[in-house]
């Protein structure tokens, strides 16, 4: 199995760190809210047949509500939110923001040791560093920035709240709901915010993003993901988490034509350290595995 593992861990290094150039290509033409409704989808309603022809248990109203919150938390506030501030945040720097998500995830989990302190410090410090709100010249929009540490904050709660909402024990329609739930609401959303779906002024580059995104980005990424979790130890499929930012900095630098500015560069060096303290500290001896110790933002 050692070939498969090592190509499933390729996929969330690769796949999931370009996902945000992929995004960001998307919504140069595709309106955010419409681009994430249909990508979600279409890889939400595949996975609900893939998961009923392999598992018949019995869908209840629990399943589908939890599913719901979920959908709400991880795919709305937190992946959708992303989309939107792909707008103006380059790929690569809003990366390195949702790098974040696992120190939220401590956060929120309550945990209280010293290296988890010290991962969050320096995660927000990397933040502050990256957007200089004391510059005279500032090329990140402050009010991307917080939208995409609104959004990791979301997926953080997301993570944890897994481990008390009732869901499907099919991996597959369980994802496959949240979905389709995250698909609604962000139509709902694009009715609300005016976006409105011109297909003539869509390019070819927008649509193969999109394409992308859904069969690579959620349909194989977050298959990849649930097989490694359930063959390797959580610990090591959580370091995507301080790779991903690292792929997606110099995807954008070198297709993307983003700057590499020395801003970045620091900034990435300590968002990324702030990462690794956080999830090498482990969990305190004796305690369960839980949502909080195995989950990370998904992209």
């Amino acid at each position: 199995m050692r070939p498969l593992v090592l190509a499933a861990y390729a996929v969330l290094y690769l796949v999931w760190g370009s996902t945000y150039l992929a995004m960001k290509v998307a919504v140069t033409t595709l309106p955010p809210f419409i681009a994430a409704s249909l990508r979600f989808a279409f890889s939400g309603l595949l996975l609900l047949v893939m998961g009923r022809l392999l598992d018949k248990t019995p869908l209840t109203r629990r399943h589908v509500l939890g599913s719901a919150a979920q959908g709400l938390l991880l795919l709305v506030f937190g992946n959708a939110a992303v989309m939107f501030a792909m707008r103006t945040v380059p790929s690569g720097t809003g990366a390195l923001v949702v790098a974040t998500t696992p120190l939220f995830i401590a956060l929120f989990g309550g945990d209280r040791r010293r290296a988890t302190w010290t991962g969050i410090a320096l995660g927000l410090l990397g933040v502050f560093v990256l957007v200089d709100p004391f510059a005279s010249e500032r090329a990140v929009p402050v009010a991307g920035v917080l939208l995409l540490v609104a959004a990791s904050a979301s997926w953080g709660l997301g993570a944890i709240v897994l481990k008390v909402l009732p869901v499907h024990p099919s991996n597959a329609l369980a994802v496959g709901l949240q979905m389709v739930v995250g698909a609604l609401v962000q139509t709902a959303l694009a009715v609300l915010d005016g976006e409105h779906l011109d297909v003539a002024a869509v390019t070819s580059s927008s649509w193969a993003a999109l394409v992308y995104l859904a069969v690579f980005g959620s349909l194989l990424g977050f298959s990849c993901y649930g097989w490694l979790l359930k063959v390797e130890p959580a610990s090591r499929v959580a370091t995507y988490a301080y790779v991903n930012p690292v792929v997606a900095v110099l995807l954008g630098a070198w297709l993307g034509h983003e700057p590499l500015t020395v801003r970045v560069v620091v900034a990435a060096a300590i968002i990324v350290l702030a990462v690794v303290i956080t999830l090498s500290a482990g969990r305190p001896r004796g305690a369960q595995t839980t949502a909080g110790d195995k989950a990370t933002r998904a992209p």
